[in-house]
């Protein structure tokens, strides 16, 4: 595709191949519309280790069978898959120019899936935790798989609390390693009353234990829990949007209407970019959305 042919362009440019991405991707593959799907490859889901909040896998399914199960889907349509990161996006008269590899490439719409980057706690080994189960980044995703465990809560105390506070649904034994005081001091109440330990932890550092993680504390003292969830934010990956001036949340979130359209025209946003709620089924249920809304605001294609 050329930057300066828009009959040639692509009705839709999707950037990102998580599973919002590519649930977008096939429903507008099969509403017979040119897509293509650019992905650099740093999907967050790729990393769970097992899902069990996915519909008809009652066992669960790992981050990366589902992306392997629905890219198979996708391979059985006609769209373009690059893996490249797009490094510019800019407004055209017929939609959009995006920037990869260092050519320009035109499309109609775009839509960003472009999702979030967590914020590790200080780990070396946290890749192998995750997929070990170990270190946990969505209770609401397996807080349920955690019932009766020891758990360990870590992060600044207002984005820290309310991750604890839900894991004290799960398990009497839930510590909340603060590694910053802030202006959480009704939330501090509120986790006494709940049964919440509170540990001042700044210059913490977590390494594997025997059976679990340790939390390693200032002095060298060590406590041992069963699984770590950090509570210490996100990148969002809304920069593109962003240097277009699309309106955001202070912490990068998109802000979108009820059709996942950004305040750009023809410039959607959908998953995790979007939403602090991260869940599978929040992104297929994006997806579906601005895949529709897409192809009703197409010309229509006669087959």
């Amino acid at each position: 595709m050329t930057e300066g042919d828009p009959t040639n362009a692509y009705d839709c440019l999707i950037v990102g191949g998580g599973p919002a991405g590519l649930m977008a991707a096939i429903y507008l593959a099969r509403f017979r519309r040119r897509v293509c799907v650019v992905d650099a490859g740093a999907s967050r889901a790729a990393l769970i280790p097992r899902s069990h909040n996915v519909p008809g896998f009652v066992h669960g399914l790992s981050g990366t069978d589902l992306i392997a199960r629905m890219s198979a889907q996708l391979g059985e349509l006609a769209v373009t898959r690059v893996a490249a990161e797009v490094t510019a996006l800019r407004r055209h008269d017929h939609g959009f120019q995006a920037v990869w590899n260092g050519e320009a490439h035109a499309a109609a719409t775009v839509i960003l899936a472009c999702g979030i980057v967590d914020t590790h706690p200080p780990f070396d080994e946290w890749r192998a935790a995750v997929a070990d189960g170990l270190l946990r980044y969505c209770p609401v995703c397996d807080a349920f798989e955690a019932t009766g465990r020891r758990i360990g809560v870590v992060g600044p105390l207002h984005r820290a609390a309310a991750k604890a506070l839900f894991l004290r649904s799960y398990s009497r034994d839930v510590t909340l390693l603060v590694t910053e005081r802030d202006d959480g001091k009704a939330a501090a109440s509120e986790l006494t009353e709940a049964g919440v330990e509170v540990v001042s932890a700044s210059g913490l550092r977590l390494r594997r234990g025997d059976d679990g993680l340790e939390a390693v504390f200032e002095g060298g003292r060590t406590t041992q829990f069963d699984m770590i969830y950090p509570a210490m934010g996100a990148e969002v990956r809304s920069q593109l949007a962003v240097a277009l001036e699309a309106e955001h949340t202070g912490e990068g979130y998109l802000k979108v209407d009820d059709h996942q359209r950004t305040s750009i025209d023809g410039l959607y946003g959908i998953g995790d970019v979007v939403t602090d709620l991260h869940q599978i089924s929040v992104a297929f249920g994006h997806a579906a959305v601005a895949a529709c809304t897409i192809h009703h605001s197409r010309p229509r294609r006669l087959a």
